[in-house]
């Protein structure tokens, strides 16, 4: 294996800039110091912090932004809950980008619908910003997020964005309400039946916390949206990243390893698997 080309070399990566964004998840902005990342949207790097352990994350940021990537990282373990306390700055190590991205080239020329929840918009964030750069190569777009909570939302700045765009048709709903949230209170699967889509030619691209996809995917089926049209990002507990230590198998007669075999799968590949 050819070690300097590879993508398991380690890469030193120098934080440009940070910001907390919840209570529970902080953004970063990342250079690394020999090149760019080369990721597609959907793929993960490996961040190291030296002493203390290595944790994969999600591209959030599209791969046409050149000169850094970013990371939004839950601070959800012993890596993460270090990895907020790093600032502009500081270092880390990078290996990466791993993973089976989104299918953006079959995408194009169709129409899409994106589904978020929560931290979900991350991820999709890298395959959403894409296609803006690209309006023209794909159709109509219809973008649904739903979050927990107004102040639990991820780029709201961005996201005020997207919900002006004239090529754009966006709702978003929370799941409680604040006093000066004028928008939708309920479940994201109540935003599936309004969207007025063509099945035969709308990919549904679907990241969210895991009890999400077995609701989401009974609507998108009611649309008739075919199985392979339907496009997961599956939230594993990956670790080593590369389909050994046997964290992110998939209850599946194929036994898919999310991070080697995904994390993306259409609903066709993995409609199998015991749970999602």
């Amino acid at each position: 294996m050819d070690i300097k080309n590879s993508n398991w070399r380690i890469r030193r990566g120098k934080i440009i800039n940070a910001r907390q964004m919840t209570a529970s998840e902080k953004w970063f902005d990342i250079q690394l110091e020999d090149g760019e990342l080369d990721h597609e949207p959907g793929q993960f790097v490996q961040v190291e912090l030296f002493g203390i352990g290595e944790v994969p994350i999600s591209v959030c940021s599209s791969p046409t932004k050149k000169g850094s990537f970013e990371l939004t990282v839950r601070a959800a373990g012993r890596v993460t809950r270090e990895m907020h306390k790093l600032e502009k700055g500081d270092f880390i190590a990078i290996r990466g980008p791993f993973g089976k991205p989104f299918p953006v080239r079959t995408m194009v020329g169709n129409d899409l619908l994106f589904v978020a929840g929560g931290l979900g918009i991350a991820p999709l964030r890298s395959l959403i910003n894409y296609v803006m750069d690209n309006r023209r190569e794909f159709g109509k777009v219809d973008i649904l997020l739903g979050c927990k909570s107004p102040k639990d939302m991820l780029f709201s700045d961005e996201i005020g964005k997207w919900s002006k765009r004239l090529d754009v048709n966006f709702a978003c709903t929370v799941d409680k309400a604040e006093p000066d949230w004028k928008g939708n209170v309920g479940l994201i699967t109540s935003l599936i039946p309004g969207v007025n889509l063509n099945p035969e030619r709308t990919y549904a691209v679907v990241v969210g916390p895991p009890i999400m996809y077995k609701f989401v995917i009974a609507e998108l089926l009611k649309k008739n949206i075919p199985e392979r049209h339907i496009v997961l990002s599956l939230e594993r507990h990956m670790k080593c990243g590369m389909g050994k230590c046997g964290h992110c198998q998939i209850d599946h007669p194929k036994n898919y390893y999310c991070c080697k075999d995904g994390p993306t799968f259409t609903y066709d590949e993995v409609k199998e698997a015991k749970k999602l």
